[in-house]
């Protein structure tokens, strides 16, 4: 049930964007074992003129970047699955993107499950309900 924000130095494309979802989605099912039917993907493009790195645009470097910014419940993924993570999906938006620059970001919030839902319901109310229903 992750929420999945990337920017990228790329100009608006349906078909890229398509392919970033889902090579995304893929490695966060993958490597952290989300539910790719409750992964919810937003991509914006930002142009590389206006994108700065050591103090220059990206533009003026012939770069890319990205920042990838994934919300999940704290406690259900462990240190190496996380490093796995950020590891593929450097590599993944670097030859979907190209030419990227070493200042791209992935940043992993891991968050309380009381402080966290979709539908209008908190993750520990679906375990909790989940628990109950089992017994």
């Amino acid at each position: 049930m992750p929420i999945i924000n990337i920017a990228v130095t790329t100009s608006p494309d349906a078909e890229r964007s398509a392919r970033i979802a889902g090579r995304i989605t893929e490695l966060t099912r993958r490597h952290l074992r989300k539910d790719p039917t409750v992964t919810a993907v937003a991509i914006s493009h930002i142009d590389p003129d206006h994108w700065f790195a050591g103090g220059q645009s990206l533009a003026a470097q012939g770069a890319h970047s990205f920042w990838l910014d994934i919300k999940v419940v704290d406690g259900t993924n462990t240190k190496s699955e996380l490093a796995d993570y950020m590891a593929a999906v450097f590599s993944e938006l670097g030859s979907l993107v190209g030419n990227v620059h070493s200042e791209s970001y992935v940043l992993v919030h891991e968050v309380s499950a009381a402080a966290y839902g979709f539908g209008g319901v908190t993750q520990e109310y679906r375990y909790i309900k989940g628990r109950l229903d089992a017994a």
